[in-house]
């Protein structure tokens, strides 16, 4: 439900308009530095505020809770806490029995009930990759020598008049990993493809992803698409693979990329229905809204990559090869 992974385990918690919202981590091995200024620089890239993104401004000052003593890891769980002190709850008060087209409150509504809470889109907000974020700082502590990137590579058009004419654009980001062994991953259900999709589909507003050559690949003939391998490392000519074949790495770049939809909340009027009446009607949703998720998307790609790549790490075989 609210966890992932094997060997290092997270659970997120939290509301967007609660106290706070936060990650516990279990399976962390004991003795890595952590310092509370080691999460500010990737807080700070999640953060809102910027152009096409929300004017609400958290202070995301990770408070560790457990599970590290004198600045390193015992081994036990950390539990990370982030408060919530920048809420407006009330233009959710005015729309809670109006769901918001395309976002979770109609499908939140129906499954629990109506007991959800459905400020800022309650446990559904973008507000949870605080702590997922906030465990890949831990995650990358186990990968020194990797690195992992990602940048946005395209969105829908000006998001300055976007904005201005109350709408969202959605957009692509690309997450780029070297320095990656080859061997880990498992074949079908824990492939490296398989675990990352899973995880990358927690990040709110993620509908699509695609590995190495991805969706061109089914344009293109065998002898285009298969990467020549060069060496008894593995090292290929090509990657349109993506650095994973088998559903195991290969030692090249690990490359992905996904798709990020436009914000469901927005100033632009459409229809939906009243949960008390029944009735259609138009809703606008006001308050602090970004105008492209996909803008504050890198650096969450970038956790959660580094979380599974984490697991695999500590959890994955690789044998020896023996004549």
């Amino acid at each position: 439900m609210n966890s992932f992974g094997r060997t290092f385990k997270i659970s997120i918690f939290g509301e967007s308009h609660n106290e706070v919202a936060g990650v516990v981590i279990d399976g962390c091995p004991p003795g890595l530095l952590i310092k509370q200024e080691d999460f500010i620089t990737d807080l700070s890239r999640r953060k809102g505020g910027t152009r096409g993104t929300t004017g609400r401004q958290e202070t995301d000052i990770p408070l560790l809770k457990s599970g590290i003593f004198k600045n390193h890891s015992t081994g036990s769980p950390i539990l990370i806490i982030f408060q919530n002190k920048n809420i407006n709850s009330e233009s959710y008060e005015k729309i809670k029995d109006t769901p918001r087209p395309s976002h979770a409150d109609m499908v939140a509504w129906q499954k629990y009930a109506g007991f959800n809470d459905y400020r800022g889109g309650g446990h559904f907000s973008g507000r949870l990759t605080v702590g997922i974020v906030a465990a890949g700082v831990i995650a990358k502590k186990i990968l020194p020598s990797i690195k992992i990137e990602s940048k946005i590579i395209e969105t829908g058009e000006n998001i300055e008049i976007a904005a201005k004419e109350g709408d969202s654009l959605g957009g692509i980001v690309e997450c780029r990993t070297t320095g990656l062994p080859s061997g880990l991953g498992e074949p079908f259900f824990d492939s490296v493809e398989s675990l990352l999709s899973h995880m990358v589909f927690s990040i709110p507003g993620i509908k699509g992803i695609e590995f190495g050559a991805g969706f061109a690949c089914s344009k293109m003939k065998g002898s285009e698409y298969n990467d020549e391998i060069l060496n008894l490392e593995g090292k290929t000519k090509t990657n349109n693979s993506g650095g994973i074949n088998g559903g195991i790495t290969n030692g090249n770049e690990l490359v992905f990329r996904v798709a990020v939809r436009p914000a469901a909340s927005i100033k632009k009027p459409l229809r939906t229905v009243n949960l008390k009446t029944g009735e259609r009607v138009k809703i606008s949703t006001e308050g602090r809204h970004d105008a492209c998720i996909a803008l504050r998307i890198p650096v969450i790609l970038e956790s959660v990559t580094s979380i599974v790549m984490a697991d695999l790490k500590l959890t994955c075989k690789k044998y020896e090869y023996t004549e």
